[in-house]
Order: structure tokens, then sequence, then C-alpha cells
């Protein structure tokens, strides 16, 4: 019989491991991707056969393996780093060894590519270049400024854009949701190295915030949150698509206020809020998928 002590251990240890992959943005993740497919694609028409869809499945699983292990391998480069801004939060070499880890990483992006190149040459190809790429930016991009911030943008978008690329269909309007996830993404990286100033510049990061300060690194986000919210009026205009208007309409005062909100942070618990509100943006971009 397993004694109390064993059982409460193994509820520790299971919500480690829960924290370790980051679950809530696994959901994330995979609310993106399903709801791509069924509200964007069309390609059944109905949400049972959706549901019933083996191939969608394999996509989705495949995909949050492959951001699982992307999480645990940054974990495991960061573990000095991550003592400095977050010590309470510091899983691998405390609840789960260093070589369990690898171990975790290694079975999970095997998975995902066999998985990927056994839905179609192409994605398990995408699978392949996003597992080097999560694994290249924990090593060493993401002590760079800007390319790691635009690694992980391009991951994050990519990952709604295989939707389309798994059933070819609708794939402008995907893609136009693939863009806006990048470009959310990308401004919340960027407000992440700020939150994470102190432990990044302890170890040798070399990442905007360090190497232009706070202020410059503003002005920046300042410039990309612009751009990108024209650029998915554009897109919109373009597409002819009333709905995606009036949504884009609605960020412009959400970005209003992020753009105060920045404008006034100075501490690590103001660019964490910003980093949560980014967050919440991304949720409502894809729950605006609702209307299609």
């Amino acid at each position: 019989m397993i004694s109390a002590k064993q059982s409460k251990s193994s509820r520790f240890l299971l919500k480690d491991f829960l924290r370790l992959i980051r679950l809530p943005n696994l959901l994330i993740v995979f609310l993106a991707q399903f709801m791509a497919a069924y509200f964007l694609v069309d390609a059944h028409g109905s949400f049972i056969a959706y549901f019933a869809d083996t191939k969608l499945w394999l996509l989705i699983i495949s995909t949050l393996l492959i951001t699982a292990a992307g999480y645990i391998i940054n974990d495991y480069y960061d573990v000095k780093i991550d003592f400095i801004n977050k010590p309470d939060r510091v899983l691998v070499g405390n609840s789960f060894k260093r070589r369990v880890a690898l171990l975790l990483h290694s079975i999970f992006n095997l998975v995902a590519v066999a998985i990927g190149f056994a839905l179609s040459y192409t994605i398990g190809l995408i699978n392949l270049i996003a597992t080097f790429c999560l694994w290249l930016y924990s090593n060493q991009l993401k002590r760079l400024p800007l390319i790691g911030n635009l690694m992980v943008a391009m991951l994050t978008g990519a990952s709604i854009a295989l939707v389309g690329v798994l059933y070819g269909q609708n794939e402008f309007l995907v893609n136009t949701y693939a863009l806006f996830s990048m470009g959310i993404t990308l401004i919340r990286e960027i407000v992440k190295d700020m939150e994470d100033l102190k432990g990044d510049s302890t170890h040798g990061c070399k990442t905007l915030p360090i190497i232009w300060g706070y202020r410059k690194t503003k002005n920046f986000i300042y410039l990309i949150s612009f751009l990108f919210v024209a650029s998915l009026f554009y897109l919109a205009t373009f597409l002819g698509n009333t709905i995606l208007i009036y949504y884009f309409l609605f960020l412009s005062p959400v970005f209003i206020f992020f753009i105060y909100k920045l404008y006034r942070a100075d501490t690590t618990k103001g660019y964490l809020f910003l980093s949560n509100y980014c967050k919440m943006i991304m949720l409502s971009g894809i729950l605006s998928m609702i209307f299609f």
C-alpha cells in the first residue's frame, strides 16, 4: 500500500512538474490551435468532426510537447539566473535533478518530431527546426539583444500557422492570427527582459534593457506596438473583415493603457503586471476567433 507520506510526495512532484512545463501556457497553446482549426479553417464544419480529427490532436500534442520541452531546457540553463530573479520558482536542481530535466526534454522532442513526420514531411521538418531553435535560444540566443525575443515570437506565431499547413485552407486568415501572436509575444518577451534585468546582468546577458537601459527599451516597445497595431489594421482592411476591424479597434484603448502602464513602470512588480497583461491580450485574440 502507498503510505500517506508517499502520496503527499507524489502530489508535490506532480504539482512541480506542471509548474515546470507551464501548464497555463500550454492550455493557451492548445486553445489557440484548436480554435484556429474550428473557427478559422472550417475544413469539417462541425465541432464533433474536429473533436474526432486524429490529425489535429496529433498536431496539438506535438506542439505541446515541443513547448513543454522548451520550458524545461530554458529552466535547465537558467538555474543561476533564476536563483536571483525568482528563487522561489527554481525547480531544476531542486524538485528535479538536472539529468532528469534533460531526459524529459529529449523524450518530449523526439516524440514531437516523430509525430510531426507522421503527419507530413513539412510539419515534421518544422517541428525539428522548432526543437533546435528552442535549444539554441535557451543555450545562447536569449542572452543576446532582440534575436532571442524574435526567435520566441516567430515560434509562437508558427504554432498557429501550423494549423493552416495541416489543412491547407484559409491560410491567410490563420497567418493573420499567427502575426498577431508573434507581435504580442515579441512585446511580452522584451517586457520580461526588463523584469529579469537584475539576474540577467549578473550573469553576463546582453538583453535590450541591459545594453540600452529602461528608457530606450521602452521607446522601442512604443514603436513596435504602434507598428503591430497598424499592421493588424492593414491586414484586416485587406481581408475586408469587419469582425477583425472591430476587434483591432477594441485593441487601440487596450494598447493605450498598456503604453501608459509601461511609461509608469519602474519596478519588477510593474513589469510582471505588463507581462501578464500581454498574455491577457493574447487570450482575447484567441477568443475573438469565435466570431468567425
